[in-house]
C-alpha cells in the first residue's frame, strides 16, 4: 500500500491515508514518557543526518562510551516553543548542534487519524545554553534485551529547518506507521524507543507505552518527519 502524506494540516504530525489499525488502541491514551541518559549499547538506532534530502539510515549504529546518568523527569523550566530558521551552513550547525549528552527525550500522547498511529518524538535542551537542531532523528524498536525489533524507520519527504533550542525549549519530530490490523503486518510490542539526535551517534532510551508496533511484512514501514518547534504540532 502507498503512504501518503497530509498536508492539510500545518504540523500536523503526520501524512497521509493508510490502512487502519486494529491491534493498537485508536484512542491514544498513553502517557508521556521520559527518557533515561544517553545510551551507548551496541546497536539499534542509527545516526541521523541533518540534511533533509539523505536517505534513510539502514545501518545500525555501535558506540562505546559508557552510559551516564542523567535527569529521567520533566526539566525543572516547562519546554517553551523553540524557534525555527531556514538555511544554515554545516559548520554553523555543527558547531551550535545540541548533543545527546544535553538532551531529554520523551514521546507524546498517540493522535490516531487516517489509519494511521502518529506519536511526536520530543527532544528537550537541559543545558545550559542554546544549541540547534536540524532534520531527522534516528530512532528504533527494541525489545526488553536490547535487540531491535523491525528495520530502521524510513523518512517522510520535507524540508529542514535548524530549530534552535534555548534552555529548557523542546523540538518535536513525527513518528507515524500504519495499522497493522487490517494491512496484515506483523507486529511486537517494542519494551522501548532508542533516539538518536540529529548528527549525533549516542542515542537516548525512551520507555515505549504506545502498545504493538509493525515489524515485517505488508506495510510495515514506519516514517520519521524532521523536528520543528515545540512539543506538538
Amino acid at each position: 500500500m502507498v503512504y501518503t502524506p497530509r498536508s492539510a494540516r500545518r504540523g500536523a504530525l503526520f501524512a497521509g491515508s493508510v490502512a487502519v489499525l486494529g491491534l493498537l488502541t485508536a484512542c491514544g491514551t498513553g502517557q508521556t514518557v521520559h527518557s533515561s541518559s544517553p545510551l551507548t549499547s551496541s546497536g539499534t538506532a542509527a545516526p541521523a543526518t541533518g540534511d533533509s534530502s539523505a536517505p534513510a539510515p539502514s545501518d545500525t549504529a555501535t558506540t562505546s562510551s559508557p552510559a551516564s546518568s542523567a535527569p529521567t523527569g520533566a526539566p525543572s523550566t516547562a519546554p517553551t516553543r523553540a524557534t525555527a530558521t531556514s538555511g544554515g551552513g554545516t559548520t554553523a550547525a555543527a558547531s551550535t548542534r545540541c548533543h545527546t549528552s544535553e538532551l531529554q527525550a520523551s514521546v507524546g500522547r498517540n493522535d490516531p487519524g487516517a489509519g494511521q498511529e502518529n506519536f511526536p518524538v520530543v527532544l528537550t535542551n537541559t543545558s545550559g545554553r542554546t544549541c540547534t537542531v536540524r532534520g531527522f532523528p534516528g530512532a528504533a524498536f527494541v525489545n526488553a534485551s536490547g535487540g531491535q525489533l523491525g528495520p530502521n524507520p524510513g523518512r517522510e519527504s520535507g524540508s529542514s529547518t535548524t530549530v534552535t533550542l534555548k534552555p529548557g525549549q523542546s523540538a518535536w519530530a513525527g513518528l507515524t506507521f500504519s495499522n497493522p490490523g487490517v494491512s496484515g503486518a506483523k507486529t511486537a510490542k517494542p519494551a522501548a524507543l532508542l533516539i538518536t539526535p540529529p548528527d549525533e551517534r549516542d542515542h537516548l532510551k525512551v520507555t515505549w507505552t504506545g502498545g504493538e508496533v509493525p515489524v515485517s511484512g505488508n506495510s510495515s514501514a514506519v516514517f520519521l518527519t524532521v523536528f520543528s518547534p515545540g512539543t506538538a504540532p
